[in-house]
């Protein structure tokens, strides 16, 4: 055979973006609109939620630590990532959403602390259960050399959450904690239409094929087959190492920030709930266009490790104007500026792209469970001090924490970050823990 005619034939082919295909991504990344539009309705709520029912700020810090911002969230992603494995990806994205529902409906109808804990628990859960199921689908069926394209979309519904939610907040306000009743009940009614339109989506063609090896090598599967072979596997300890330095450490600070940024704006100077909730529209609706015109057109085209680098240094540099720039217009504005931005292009999104590529199909959403959990447990530790270290010691001293785990991810997200551009999962698998069949007797 001539040697160009070898070369034309080995040559992958690119395989072409469908409308289905996008259809698909769009329906599962709907779990990360759910998060985000879940934390935010509770950020929006909690003075209101805790004037209503007259608790401190120490349920306050329990109430946040509980949420899908955290411990609730941990919760969910311990289950929902062996069962992804073990039952498919879209057993949970099939049922992770009534979850959801039965939480935002609690909510909307709350009494009193009790209820309000609980639909708080269940929407973290479902969150928990069904962001990781999401990630690891999205990146299974997308083409190779579109994969950051497709991964962003879910990066692109979690900037859309919180828009929108903020911008619910500011026309609801004169309602009250009525109007935060009607932000859970829209929450409630999103999550059923997606729940229904994912009704019809198909099995992860990638969670098939390995499952039928594994019948096919007579492995016995069962719960905890995931996490034993993530655990199992010596290889997979960096890679959890890494992913957890990118996204743990920022996303304690953004976790931070999404729950209680009302009240760091108010440490900043800015009291007026109307206006924070403004300039939060204006963070994330920057958090989304950085998305679609950064991370999602760029992502699968230049250095990700120079992309990751700008919007993690962009980040560092947000904070530090807010926390020790003199406070007013300017201070706010390029914070919000630079930290929608950053979200934007940097840990969440590479984090959902990255803890795909850097595991095998058989324990891929186990390790995005464990990932997603200690993520969300750090920020749950964090959120049960933060809004009475705030007011004890001052919006600097938590600032240099912030400061320093935002420094902290930047650094190990750039010196390590891995070269998987344009690869198959396959070709990454097979790079990392070589042939299938090795895989398949670790």
């Amino acid at each position: 055979m001539p040697e160009s005619l070898a070369t034309t034939t080995l040559k992958p082919r690119k395989t072409p973006r469908t409308i289905s295909g996008w259809k698909a991504t769009a329906a599962v990344a709907m779990s990360n609109y759910m998060e985000a539009g879940a934390i935010i309705a509770l950020a929006t709520s909690l003075t209101l939620w805790q004037n209503t029912f007259g608790f401190d700020d120490a349920l306050v810090g329990v109430i946040a630590a509980v949420s899908a911002n955290a411990f609730g969230a941990a919760l969910g992603a311990a289950i929902g990532g062996p069962l992804c494995d073990r039952l498919g990806r879209k057993f949970i994205y099939t049922y992770d959403l009534l979850v959801f529902m039965l939480g935002a409906l609690m909510l909307t109808f709350a009494t009193g602390v009790v209820p309000l804990m609980i639909g708080v628990v269940l929407m973290g859960i479902a969150v928990g259960a069904g962001v990781p199921a999401s990630w690891t689908y999205i990146a299974e069926e997308a083409p190779s050399e579109h994969r950051a394209a497709h991964v962003g979309a879910a990066q692109l519904a979690w900037s859309i959450g919180p828009a929108i939610g903020f911008a619910l907040a500011v026309l609801v306000e004169p309602l009250g904690v009525t109007g935060s009743r009607l932000i859970f009940f829209h929450l409630f009614i999103i999550a059923g239409i997606t729940w229904w339109v994912r009704r019809g989506l198909p099995e992860s063609k990638a969670w098939k094929d390995q499952r039928k090896l594994e019948v096919k090598n007579g492995e016995t599967i069962s719960f905890f087959s995931g996490i034993r072979g993530l655990l199992g596997n010596k290889k997979n300890y960096g890679a959890l190492a890494f992913l957890l330095g990118v996204y743990g450490l920022w996303n304690t600070v953004a976790g931070q920030s999404g729950i209680f940024q009302p009240r760091v704006y108010a440490a900043a100077g800015l009291e007026s709930a109307t206006h924070q909730n403004l300039l939060q529209v204006l963070v994330w609706t920057l958090t989304a266009l950085a998305t679609y015109f950064g991370f999602m057109r760029y992502g699968d085209k230049v250095s990700r490790r120079w992309l990751y680098f700008a919007g993690a240094l962009l980040g560092v540099a947000a904070w530090v104007v807010l926390i020790f720039a003199p406070p007013g217009p300017f201070s706010l504005f390029f914070f919000a500026i630079a930290w929608g931005v950053s979200a934007g292009l940097g840990a969440q999104a590479f984090y959902g792209l990255w803890a795909a590529e850097l595991f095998a199909t058989k324990f891929r959403a186990s390790a995005q469970g464990v990932l997603f959990m200690l993520a969300r447990v750090m920020v749950g530790l964090l959120s049960l001090v933060f809004p009475v270290m705030l007011n004890g010691i001052g919006l600097e001293k938590v600032g240099l924490i912030i400061i320093g785990l935002l420094v902290a991810a930047l650094l190990i997200g750039t010196i390590w970050a891995p070269d998987t551009a344009g690869k198959s999962l396959d070709d990454i698998e097979a790079e990392r823990y070589g042939t299938h069949r090795a895989l398949t007797d670790a």
